[in-house]
C-alpha cells in the first residue's frame, strides 16, 4: 500500500514501554504550503491529493503514523485562504473545523514566500479559535532560501505568535520531518489507540479511489477546468476473483468541459482511467476494473449531495454564516 515516499528522516523512538499516547493532529496553512505532502511523508503512502495546483485538499483527510508507543493522527486540512464560493467557503470552515478538533496544530508556512498577508491572516485567526491547543510551526521548503533567510523568519513569525516549538522541515525531501513526527508523538496526550496498529487512513476507501482519479484529471488538465469538476464513487463490487469493479462518474459544469475532460477519440479520459487503475491497484494491492463516465451537472457546485460525498458541510458553505 504504500508508494515511493520515502518515511520521515531518523528521529529518536519513543521505547515501547509505558503508556500508550494518541491524538489528532491539525495541518493547517495556505493552498499549497505542502500538507498534503507532509501528510504522505508521515504515513508513509498516499492518501492525500498532491499536484501542482493550489486548493486540491477538499476534505479533512485522516492519516495515520505510528511512532512508537504514540499513535498520531493527521488531519490534512484544506488550504485557508479568501472564500468567494459557496464550496471555497464549506472547505475553509473545514480547515478550521479539523483544527478545533486537534490536539495539537501545525501551521505550515513556505520558507520563500514567508508572512504573506494570508499567513498573517492565519496568525490572526489562530489567536482568536486556538484556545489552549498547541500550535507548532513548520517552516516548509527550506531547501529554497538561505540558512540566514530561515533564521530570520522564524523570529519574525515567533514574534507574532507564541508557537509551542518551530521545525525546519522539507517535507518533499523529509528533511526535519522525523523531529517533527517525535515531538508530536511525546506530546500527544496519554490515552489508547483510536484505530487498529495497521491502519493508514480513516477514509472510505471509495472516497479515497475518487480522489486518485481527481488528482489525474487535475495533472492532466492543467490549467484549464480543475476546480470546475467533481468525481464520485458510483458502484463498488467484489468480484468473486477477488478483484474489484469501480465505476465512477466525473461531474463537470458547462458542456464544453465534457469534451476537454473526454479529448480526442476519448483519450484524455482513458489515460486518466488508466493512471488512476494503476495506483488504485498499488494501493490495494489487488486487479482493479475501473470504468470512468462524465457527466454534465451545471449546478453540482450547489447540490447538497456532492458536498456531502466530498466529506464537507453544505450549510458552511451559506454565504450569511
Amino acid at each position: 500500500m504504500t508508494d515511493d515516499t520515502p518515511a520521515p528522516d531518523s528521529a529518536p523512538e519513543i521505547t515501547p514501554q509505558g503508556p500508550t499516547r494518541a491524538g489528532f493532529v491539525a495541518l493547517i496553512g495556505e493552498p499549497n504550503a505542502g500538507k498534503s505532502t507532509l501528510l504522505n511523508r508521515m504515513v508513509g503512502a498516499k492518501v492525500s491529493i498532491v499536484t501542482h495546483k493550489v486548493q486540491t485538499t477538499r476534505a479533512r483527510i485522516r492519516g495515520i503514523a505510528m511512532h512508537g508507543q504514540a499513535q498520531v493522527v493527521f488531519v490534512d486540512t484544506p488550504g485557508i485562504f479568501r472564500p468567494r464560493r459557496r464550496l471555497d467557503r464549506s472547505m475553509v470552515a473545514a480547515a478550521w473545523g479539523g483544527a478545533a478538533d486537534a490536539d495539537i496544530i501545525v501551521l505550515l508556512v513556505e520558507a520563500h514566500r514567508g508572512l504573506t498577508d494570508g499567513v498573517a491572516a492565519i496568525l490572526s485567526d489562530l489567536r482568536e479559535r486556538a484556545g489552549r491547543t498547541p500550535v507548532a510551526l513548520a517552516i516548509n521548503k527550506i531547501d529554497r532560501v538561505k540558512a540566514e533567510d530561515l533564521l530570520a523568519l522564524s523570529q519574525k513569525l515567533n514574534g507574532e505568535y507564541d508557537f509551542a516549538r518551530t521545525f525546519m522541515i522539507s517535507a518533499e525531501r523529509g528533511h526535519g520531518t522525523g523531529d517533527l513526527l517525535g515531538w508530536l508523538a511525546q506530546t500527544l496526550p496519554e490515552g489508547p489507540w483510536l484505530y487498529p496498529e495497521d491502519q493508514i487512513a480513516d477514509l472510505p476507501m471509495r472516497m479515497i479511489a475518487a480522489e486518485i482519479t481527481r488528482e489525474k484529471l487535475t495533472l492532466r488538465l492543467h490549467e484549464e477546468i480543475p476546480y470546475q469538476l467533481t468525481v464520485e464513487t458510483e458502484a463498488w463490487a467484489e468480484q468473486p476473483d477477488g478483484s474489484a469493479r469501480i465505476d465512477q462518474l466525473v461531474y463537470v459544469t458547462r458542456p464544453g468541459h465534457k469534451g476537454i475532460v473526454l479529448g480526442k477519440g476519448g483519450e484524455t479520459i482513458k489515460a486518466v482511467g488508466q493512471a488512476a487503475r494503476a495506483e488504485l491497484m498499488e494501493f490495494m494491492g489487488r486487479p482493479v476494473h475501473l470504468f470512468l463516465q462524465v457527466k454534465l451537472r451545471e449546478n453540482w457546485l450547489e447540490e447538497r449531495e456532492r458536498y456531502t460525498e466530498m466529506g464537507l458541510d453544505f450549510r458552511e458553505g451559506d454565504p450569511d454564516r
